[in-house]
């Protein structure tokens, strides 16, 4: 079930007084943002306790930072090993 109270861009957005796209410009240290405007958004991004879509970005970049591990049985004694070192 989705949280009701978490903080969006979109919040974050409205509050800075900025538009979506330059709140993105700051949480990424993209260009085309003056200093002043990036310190402004990363103050109230802390002050609201935004934490970015880690699910969003990996749709919109079409990529996640995961990797996945085939075992051919968990049981083997090793195998919790390997994947803790994988990790």
């Amino acid at each position: 079930m989705a949280n009701k109270n978490k903080v969006t861009i979109e919040d974050v957005a409205k509050r800075a007084g900025v538009g979506i796209a330059t709140v993105s410009r700051a949480i990424n240290n993209s260009e085309g943002i003056s200093s002043k405007t990036k310190a402004l958004v990363l103050q109230v991004i802390e002050e609201m306790g935004f934490t970015p879509n880690t699910s969003a970005q990996s749709l919109k970049i079409r990529q996640t930072k995961q990797i996945a591990l085939a075992v051919p049985d968990i049981r083997n004694a090793i195998i919790p090993d390997i994947a803790w070192y994988v990790e």
